[in-house]
């Protein structure tokens, strides 16, 4: 708050504070006037007016108290010359040094008050007796802040009338002649006006009086409002929630009977419980200590190692705070050794130990035992998760894997998968957000094989732990994995988070009703049009599967488990659903951040409708959906096979369907190349059979052009010319080396 004064653009300011308020009820609640006067050293005839300042230190702070000084001095007047009742003046001001204060008290005597009147409190002492003790308080800064000074809000819950200038802040809070006096900043002579009205020979007048009483029930609340609303506002914009959490109303919205003042009963509670806690450990610990000392019956010995256990709390703290600084201790030599020159050895040992390190990590560090565990299971459950927010909620046992989605957020030292790096769209905020959740499930589907390797695959919301919904217990986890291993259920969509018990739906709705009303009722009308583009139905045909009516119950909060290889078909669905779906809603959402599926700016707008649409796809390609309870671990089939009859649109949703208008996507994305906005080929593996032909063709060129280039270097090789030899080469015998050197030694004796 202070940097904000003098750089109110990079600081957000909250003022206002319910604490004022209390300290000064808990502190009247203990003192009676004439006790804090006589604390004070003040007699009961003497009329104590307080000087009150910025909680800012300026160079101009001490000529605004001296002005104040000046326009007070006429009052001296109203007094009885008979000293029945006396003027004090108290400059309250955090600048407590000597010299300030003596400077304080020489401008009083200079400019004519009697020495004794005008003395300097600082800071220092206690705040609370001095105003307590004070029957008129002067706001005495001409400095224009953000926040309504706290020091007033205190002096008005005592019940002291106020005069102050008038501020663009005070003034907003303040009604002259009302709850306190005002008076122009610009023309300090008319303070004297001011205080003339406020005291009647040597009192408090009635207008003052009654001004204080008005004012004291106010202040309590005063600022209430702005500070809720500032959270609230802060709150808006710095909280991230997942796209599936509906966002809570914008503060503008909140009851004006919640903002007009704070909720006290909720502080007098946790200040009750502190104090009654407090005071029961005290009397608690003085019983035990007396009793001890007062047992005479005890043999010294005994009583001396009974003192002893009472004041083991101090003994500890002591051991406590030696272990500290030993810690400390530790900490500073070992950046000194290393600070300090030590001998390295050469660069050849230097290389030599560090590869032999790196081959020790990824010979035998390489993979945690979570992971290690995690390759011998039939099931993974994937937990997605944005933000540090999340981590408390998310599993730590080899059955979970987290998968973040956004790089930034990820935890330190855990096995996660990071999703942007799987599937670049992630890393676009827009997307990121719109498809929440789903953007893992297409992370994860992406060149699956090669982070996956369980035979089934689950995906559980971090919301499941955070809003204690439900989450697997250890037994539900053991009668999951039972099942699946031993086939029970064969393929199949297990789910732990039904619909009916979702708190969203309290009225026992349908499934499309449910959907509707999460969706600001247009998720039939959205799933319908979808549709129709995804399968290319031109005809206005009411094209929305139906999801029956049997009292049974549906998987909501992206908590399930199925069959690796029916994982992969689910989000070869999802993918050209969710790529018709942005095509309908992606220019209007993305220009104004308004989507026909939320009644306000929603930047998830239709991750709500992909929630449930599991759902559709399990429901009408024939998968058994199985719910497991998440305490006891029980199962219970929904919507079985043998009633579905009649209601299935097998033909539309089975996998030879969806994968030949997924391998016309495909073909389209890799021959035509178009240079429209397509979400689609952006969220997986673009392949068709096209693509599998011309790999093999261009292997095989390659391979045979491989051939190609061996055959002609062998040919040049045969085929180049070799020079023959000239003719066969004889060594000369060796000279007589005898002879010479005979001759030699015969010329030389000539």
């Amino acid at each position: 708050m202070i940097y904000s004064t003098y750089d109110a653009g990079n600081y957000y300011v909250i003022p206002g504070s319910p604490n004022e308020a209390m300290e000064a009820e808990n502190f009247m609640a203990f003192y009676t006037k004439d006790e804090l006067r006589v604390n004070m050293g003040y007699e009961s005839t003497e009329f104590v007016v307080a000087i009150v300042g910025s909680q800012f230190m300026y160079s101009g702070l001490w000529l605004e108290e001296a002005f104040v000084l000046q326009a007070l001095l006429p009052i001296l007047s109203e007094f009885p010359s008979d000293n029945s009742s006396r003027l004090r003046v108290g400059i309250l001001s955090e600048n407590s040094t000597s010299n300030y204060k003596v400077a304080v008290e020489a401008i009083a005597v200079k400019l004519g008050y009697p020495r004794g009147t005008v003395e300097h409190i600082g800071f220092d002492g206690d705040v609370n007796l001095f105003l307590g003790t004070a029957d008129l308080v002067i706001y005495g800064s001409f400095l224009e802040e953000q926040s309504f000074p706290s020091i007033l809000i205190r002096a008005m819950c005592y019940g002291k009338p106020i005069i102050a200038p008038d501020l663009a802040v005070i003034k907003k809070y303040v009604d002259d002649r009302v709850n306190g006096f005002l008076f122009p900043k610009e023309n300090i002579e008319l303070l004297t006006q001011v205080l003339f009205q406020a005291t009647s020979k040597g009192k408090l007048s009635p207008l003052a009086r009654n001004i204080a009483s008005i004012a004291k029930s106010p202040a309590r609340n005063l600022m209430a409002m702005e500070t809720i609303e500032g959270y609230s506002s802060l709150l808006e914009n710095v909280l991230k929630f997942q796209s599936e959490v509906a966002t809570p109303k914008a503060a503008a919205e909140i009851p004006l009977r919640l903002k007009e003042e704070w909720q006290w009963h909720l502080f007098e509670e946790i200040l009750a419980s502190k104090h009654a806690n407090k005071t029961y450990q005290s009397n608690h610990y003085l019983e035990k200590v007396e009793e001890l000392l007062n047992n005479t019956n005890v043999e010294s010995s005994g009583a001396t190692s009974a003192i002893d256990e009472a004041f083991s709390y101090m003994d500890w703290e002591e051991e406590k705070h030696i272990e500290m600084l030993n810690a400390r201790k530790r900490r500073e030599d070992e950046e000194l050794k290393d600070r300090s020159e030590q001998p390295r050895g050469s660069w050849e040992e230097v290389y030599r130990n560090a590869k032999r390190a790196d081959r020790a990590r990824n010979d035998l560090h390489e993979r945690d035992d979570r992971e290690l565990e995690r390759t011998a299971q039939p099931l993974c459950i994937y937990e997605p998760y944005f933000g540090e927010g999340t981590w408390p909620f998310l599993h730590h046992n080899s059955l979970y894997r987290g998968i973040g989605l956004s790089t930034k957020g990820r935890r330190p030292r855990a096995d996660d998968v990071d999703a942007p790096s799987r599937l670049s769209l992630l890393s676009n905020p827009y997307y990121r957000d719109i498809l929440g959740e789903y953007g893992a499930f297409f992370a994860i589907a992406n060149r699956i094989d090669r982070v996956h390797k369980n035979a089934w695959i689950g995906f559980q919301s971090w919301r499941t732990a955070a809003g204690q919904v439900v989450s697997l217990s250890k037994n539900s986890e053991n009668a999951l994995l039972e099942a699946i291993q031993e086939r029970k259920h064969g393929d199949t969509l297990y789910f732990w988070v039904r619909m009916d018990k979702d708190p969203r739906n309290p009225l026992q709705q349908d499934f499309w009703s449910f959907c509707d009303t999460i969706n600001a009722g247009n998720c039939r009308f959205a799933v319908s049009k979808a549709l129709r583009r995804m399968y290319g139905i031109k005809q206005d045909l009411n094209s929305l599967p139906p999801m029956p009516i049997d009292g049974e119950t549906w998987s909501v909060m992206h908590s399930w488990a199925m069959p690796t290889r029916s994982f992969v078909e689910f989000v070869m669905f999802s993918r050209m659903f969710v790529d018709a779906l942005d095509a309908e809603m992606y220019d209007e959402h993305h220009q104004s951040g308004h989507c026909y599926l939320s009644l306000s700016k929603d930047r998830h707008c239709y991750s709500r409708v992909l929630e449930l649409l599991v759902n559709v796809w399990a429901y009408h390609s024939a998968r058994r959906m199985v719910y497991v309870n998440p305490e006891t671990g029980t199962m219970h089939e929904q919507h079985k096979l043998k009633n579905r009859r009649g209601q299935m649109w097998v033909r539309w949703f089975s996998y030879s369907t969806l994968k030949s208008m997924d391998e016309d996507l495909a073909e389209e994305a890799d021959s035509e190349n178009p240079v429209r906005r397509w979400l689609w080929p952006s969220t997986g593996e673009v392949f068709w059979q096209g693509i599998y032909e011309r790999e093999r063709n261009l292997r095989h060129r390659q391979k045979e052009k491989k051939k190609q280039q061996s055959k002609d270097k062998i040919s040049r090789m045969r085929k180049r010319v070799r020079q023959k030899a000239i003719g066969k080469y004889v060594k000369p015998p060796p000279e007589d080396t005898g002879s010479s050197n005979s001759t030699e030694m015969n010329t030389a004796l000539r």
